[in-house]
């Protein structure tokens, strides 16, 4: 089932989500409707406060970034669908590279982010076996992006001041449901 994607500006999207136990209702459900969510949004991951449930769930498939199968970061990401849960990030290294980010809860906007480029982080599958893995370029980006949400923070938490001041009046059209999607939302304000 698709489900709307929560707006900037619900409160939802800046708490700290909690961890989950293999017995969480439901839990295989929202996992296909994230995907089926995310598919029909046309994105590459999507967070569980996006779909209004503060719990440390994520999912990402990176298969659109695979254009190019002689470049082999591109290959790899063909293959890149996974769930995460309970995911912590243990380190991050490397050199911070910048990157056009966008997110479907702020549907519009794409800022320049800077990330580290390799991160190591320890998480759960759907079968609640651990995993502690290391990624790096897109897939580490991705990662780091989604993650960000499941500690209430957001890519425009990462520019500069005057970015988000410049950006201020777009946001609120977004909180208020002043814009256009091609896929269910759901807006804080109306």
């Amino acid at each position: 089932m698709i489900l709307p994607i929560v707006a900037f500006g619900d409160p939802v999207l800046k708490k700290t989500a909690i961890d989950i136990t293999r017995d969480y209702p439901d839990l295989d459900k929202i996992i296909v409707d994230m995907f089926d969510t995310m598919y029909n949004a046309k994105g590459v991951g999507l967070a569980a406060p996006q779909i209004g449930k503060s719990i440390r769930l994520f999912i990402v498939d990176a298969s659109p970034f695979a254009e190019d199968p002689d470049d082999e970061e591109e290959a790899a990401l063909k293959d890149f669908k996974k769930v995460f849960i309970n995911a912590r990030i243990v380190s991050e290294e490397g050199d911070t590279w910048k990157y056009n980010e966008g997110c479907l809860s702020i549907p519009k906007i794409r800022e320049d982010v800077f990330r580290k480029e390799v991160v190591h982080i320890r998480y759960c599958d759907v079968d609640f076996k651990e995993y502690e893995e290391t990624y790096e370029g897109i897939a580490a980006r991705i990662i780091q992006h989604e993650y960000d949400h499941i500690e209430g923070k957001l890519f425009t938490d990462r520019i500069s001041a005057l970015r988000r001041r410049l950006l201020k009046g777009k946001l609120e059209d977004i909180s208020k449901g002043r814009i256009e999607v091609d896929y269910k939302m759901r807006f804080p304000i109306r």
